[in-house]
């Protein structure tokens, strides 16, 4: 492919600025068409973005010929359904975080996508930041040693009820497959299978502390990293403030970072600390739609497919299993 034209389904707020306005600014890249089932919102966004073509329903997107690849940027409940119709026009399909409600839903789509040969990219974009590729290059060129430990410990203030008085899709585990933790703690899950590969043996426990909507709001876990690390994790959503804090120790020092604080990369070591800032992008999916686009082209490779997302689903969906078998 030469020239990738884009269409996007659901352009909602997340495609205002982290991503939206990034399609056009790549080179060999450009965004087509938009759609949202409220077509005056879909002309809205098209003519406020400089998009050409806007639609109220998915399917004319997907089979518009003037599309070459469909971003998928709607809530996780229907992910599997546009990614099958995406991928059975021989569309690649690039699809929001986390991939879908449940692995098995990953399962699908990553079979659908094969079984049609086109690829599948999901947006766990924190891989293509240039802040958390620092982390990763400090760990393997041996700052720290030999890895040991990873925790990571998140809090977050209790979401608001819309205007309407009605809670937001992201704590309504129908729409979102469970509460804030797979929406936001499914960034630092996958950045870490990213930094330090594969997790597995995963052992957790999740609550609902504060009962104000129905999804859990508390998540603890402990976990292996098939490199023989040991993880840990403690997400809470009904604190009294945002933070997030993640270290890795190993056997010579130990890197601390922030998933969603603008905080620098520290380096800390017996004798020296050392700090890394490095800014984030404006559009900050650019730099992981730039690896997409470069890989339809022939030229590079995305960090996040369809089958690393699916890991990140699977270690999610045993920290909360518990959880949800007692309250079906």
């Amino acid at each position: 492919m030469k020239e990738i034209r884009w269409g996007i389904i659901g352009c909602g707020n997340v495609t205002e600025v982290k991503s939206g306005p990034a399609f056009q600014r790549i080179e060999h890249s450009s965004l087509k068409a938009v759609m949202r089932r409220d077509g005056e919102k879909a002309k809205d966004y098209a003519e406020r973005h400089g998009v050409s073509k806007w639609y109220d329903k998915a399917e004319d997107l997907i089979h518009d010929d003037e599309v070459d690849a469909v971003y998928i940027a709607t809530p996780p409940s229907s992910h599997k359904e546009y990614t099958i119709m995406a991928a059975e026009a021989g569309k690649p399909v690039y699809v929001e975080k986390p991939m879908a409600n449940n692995a098995e839903e990953c399962a699908d789509m990553v079979e659908v996508c094969l079984k049609n040969g086109v690829p599948l990219f999901v947006a766990y974009y924190r891989r293509s930041l240039p802040r958390f590729k620092k982390v990763k290059e400090l760990i393997e060129n041996g700052s720290i040693g030999e890895v040991r430990v990873a925790s990571i410990q998140q809090v977050q203030r209790l979401v608001q009820k819309d205007k309407d008085g009605q809670w937001p899709w992201r704590v309504l585990p129908d729409q979102s497959g469970a509460g804030l933790f797979y929406d936001v703690g499914s960034h630092t899950l996958d950045l870490f299978d990213y930094l330090l590969g594969p997790i597995s043996d995963v052992k957790g426990t999740a609550l609902n502390l504060a009962a104000s909507y129905p999804a859990e709001d508390t998540v603890s876990g402990v976990w292996k990293f098939e490199s023989g690390a040991v993880g840990t994790g403690m997400w809470n959503f009904s604190s009294y403030k945002n933070e997030d804090v993640n270290r890795i120790v190993g056997t010579k020092g130990e890197i601390k970072f922030s998933s969603f604080d603008d905080e620098p990369v520290t380096l800390i070591t017996e004798s020296s600390e050392e700090t890394f800032y490095i800014e984030h992008p404006k559009h900050i999916q650019q730099d992981h739609i730039q690896t997409i686009v470069q890989e339809l082209r022939g030229e590079g490779a995305c960090p996040s497919t369809g089958e690393t997302a699916m890991r990140t689903n699977k270690v999610m969906e045993e920290l909360v299993k518990a959880y949800y078998q007692e309250n079906k």
